[in-house]
């Protein structure tokens, strides 16, 4: 399901509203540096991202600054991820990112070195009064 927007727009029991978007990125040995976490999570992100490029807060009529965005990376190793760089590729908003374990690290069969792959899950939201 990677790439696909989900439930785009709900409003849950609290008021919020949502889009929930998810991505995959990976890093391989001759593309950029082997075994860069941060770089497959950047990629996941950017993923989950500009492939569901629709403007939520225009549609829900709030700025793009009011944005609240959640991103939950899965790798191998979180603790290698720089949570700082991630966040950088956000414009406007306020992310918050959560690295967990997950992903996969494939090791190469005929080479030394892996490819690592992040998976990213990105849910938009705003913070606002229920109807009545």
């Amino acid at each position: 399901m990677t790439g696909q927007l989900r439930n785009y727009g709900q409003a849950d029991k609290t008021g919020d509203t949502n889009g929930k978007n998810a991505g995959s990125g990976r890093v391989r040995d001759g593309n950029v540096t082997a075994e860069d976490y941060t770089q497959a999570a950047l990629r996941a992100l950017k993923d989950a991202l500009w492939r569901n490029s629709v403007n939520v807060a225009e549609l829900f009529g709030f700025p793009k600054e009011s944005m609240i965005i959640d991103a939950e990376i899965g790798v191998q190793q979180p603790e290698k991820v720089d949570t700082d760089a991630l966040k950088s590729i956000f414009p406007y908003g306020h992310p918050n990112i959560r690295v967990t374990q997950g992903g996969l690290d494939i090791d190469k069969p005929h080479t030394d070195g892996r490819t690592v792959i992040a998976n990213a899950a990105v849910i938009v939201s705003f913070d606002m009064e229920p109807a009545k």
